[in-house]
């Protein structure tokens, strides 16, 4: 197999202003699923660090209060005993909106007010396209005399309220608000990686590359701007602690970073284009596909995103799609709703005009039937190339957002037959094949082990067909008798009267996904 068959070649990123490598060999990958593990081995790894070490991370919103195990600690009190010891820890926080519109100023203000008293530095980033935010969730953790140690969590977890839930799917005790029909503490469904090996060197220089940015951190937000005035907000930046060499290699698996910076002025001296690798990515895998793409999405609402899939699928006749979203969007409202639906609807209608019987869109709820908000984003592509990160699949994470992303594939071939289900001659490899496995096994109440009959990925397109159909089965008559194993069941997209799609569709367009591209690209229908 060649590397660059799949991966991104440094001219292919896009960006010669980055200082990313085209990928990095050597690495160990772990899926975190689930907040509750990752959250407990965040705490674990940050408790042994000590005087000289340092953590970095970005994060979408931060809240102190939230625990990390039912015993604690609480991120605060984590982050701020770690800088009491004398670890350097440094932060970058998107600002956000109002917190009138139910984002996080407030909480991530905290956070940042937190630390810093205990001497680290957290900053409020709104260095962003206007309408845009920062949506990186990465932690970053060097230990200089003791590099083997290094790791780096990146993916789809924020540090915040309602993500530590775990298989049971019960929802987080400290919950955020979200849309009626996910209750009181709402089911959360996520996935983070747990990196160790040279790509934790390429990760501390995605966050080196944001935090020596020269920008102002308030730059063109004259409302913040005067607040800061007013309040002497400390809006310095500080120094980093110098760059130790990478870690050695811990493992067989090839990473390469991937992300997305807007097309923005005053531009990104690291990304003085923007950086739209993520996307880029995604269509080289998809392209290569043959077999299955199963993806994990919270958002799959762009045509345009949806579009590739479309394309591949009606130049590969055997290849098959199985995504699994939220039932439902996160919130409700008369107006705050349709928006969320119309771009779904339309994306679902792009995939199956294209292969209808091959397309298969899955929900999730828990035992109770409730519904489990989807918020992972995991791609699989013919149990060869796998991404876990913040991004989702719309124009939004593909263009206009910050997103990080991190794309594996392994040097360890998978030997169970298929053994090469793309036909390519790549094979199957172990990393990716034992993403897929595990997520199937938990949504069909399955055990470790127990997916002999899910290995081959055209019949566990099947199985998870079959078992679907029972649950919705059960529902439709009724729930009488025992309920049958598994937890998904056909994605029904909600259909939106014509008059609602007509102001629902452009607010759609122009707030909830707009495009972050350079006019040159939008024109072209380019990445």
């Amino acid at each position: 197999m060649r590397i660059d068959d799949w991966f991104l070649t440094d001219r292919e990123r896009g960006n010669p202003a980055t200082s990313l490598p085209a990928w990095c060999a050597g690495n160990r990958a772990e899926p975190l699923v689930h907040g509750s593990t990752y959250f407990a081995r965040l705490a674990e790894e940050v408790a042994a660090m000590a005087a000289g070490d340092y953590v970095f991370f970005t994060d979408w919103r931060g809240d102190p209060d939230q625990r990390l195990t039912d015993a604690g600690p609480t991120i605060r009190e984590l982050l701020v005993a770690a800088a009491e010891r004398g670890v350097i820890v440094k932060g970058l926080v998107w600002r956000s909106h109002l917190d009138a519109i139910q984002y996080s100023e407030q909480e991530n203000r905290h956070l940042g007010e937190d630390i810093e008293k205990a001497g680290g530095e957290v900053l409020l980033d709104q260095r962003v396209r206007v309408g845009g935010s920062h949506h990186q969730k990465l932690i970053v953790l060097r230990h200089p005399r003791d590099p083997a140690r290094d790791v780096a969590f990146a993916g789809g977890i924020d540090l915040c309220h309602s993500r530590r839930d775990d298989a049971g799917h019960q929802g987080d005790p400290q919950a955020l608000p979200m849309a009626q029909v996910y209750g009181e503490h709402p089911p959360w469904h996520d996935v983070q990686l747990m990196l160790h090996g040279p790509v934790v060197g390429a990760l501390d220089d995605c966050f080196r590359e944001r935090w020596q940015d020269k920008t102002a951190l308030d730059a063109r937000r004259p409302l913040a701007y005067l607040r800061d005035r007013i309040f002497g907000a400390d809006l310095s930046v500080g120094t980093l602690p110098a760059r130790p060499p990478d870690p050695p290699p811990a493992g067989p698996h090839l990473v390469q970073v991937l992300r997305t910076y807007a097309d923005k002025h005053p531009p990104y001296p690291f990304a003085p284009d923007g950086e739209r690798s993520i996307a880029r990515a995604y269509i080289k895998a998809v392209r290569r596909a043959r077999s299955l793409i199963y993806v994990e999405d919270q958002y799959l609402w762009s045509a345009e995103v949806a579009r590739l899939f479309a394309t591949a699928l009606r130049e590969n006749p055997e290849l098959h799609l199985m995504v699994v979203v939220p039932r439902h969007a996160d919130v409700d409202g008369r107006f705050a709703l349709p928006p969320n639906q119309v771009g779904r609807v339309r994306a679902v209608q792009v995939c199956r005009a294209a292969a209808a019987d091959r397309v298969h869109v899955f929900d999730v709820e828990n035992h109770a039937g409730t519904p489990v908000y989807v918020h992972a984003k995991v791609c699989v592509v013919d149990d060869t190339w796998s991404s876990v990160g913040s991004d989702n699949l719309n124009r939004r994470s593909w263009s206009h957002d910050s997103e990080l992303s991190c794309a594996v594939l392994d040097t360890e071939l998978d030997p169970r037959e298929p053994a090469d289900p793309g036909g390519r001659g790549d094979g199957a490899r172990a990393f990716a094949r034992s993403l897929r496995l595990e997520l199937l096994r938990e949504h069909l109440d399955r055990a470790d082990g127990d997916d002999a009959d899910l290995i081959d990925p055209r019949q566990a397109v099947e199985v998870v067909r079959k078992a679907a159909d029972a649950l919705q089965s059960w529902h439709d008559g009724g729930r009488v008798g025992e309920r049958p194993p598994g937890r998904l069941r056909p994605h029904r997209p909600e259909r939106l009267p014509a008059r609602t799609r007509m102001w629902a569709a452009p607010l759609y367009r122009l707030v909830y996904d707009p495009d972050g591209r350079p006019w040159r690209l939008r024109r072209r229908r380019m990445w």
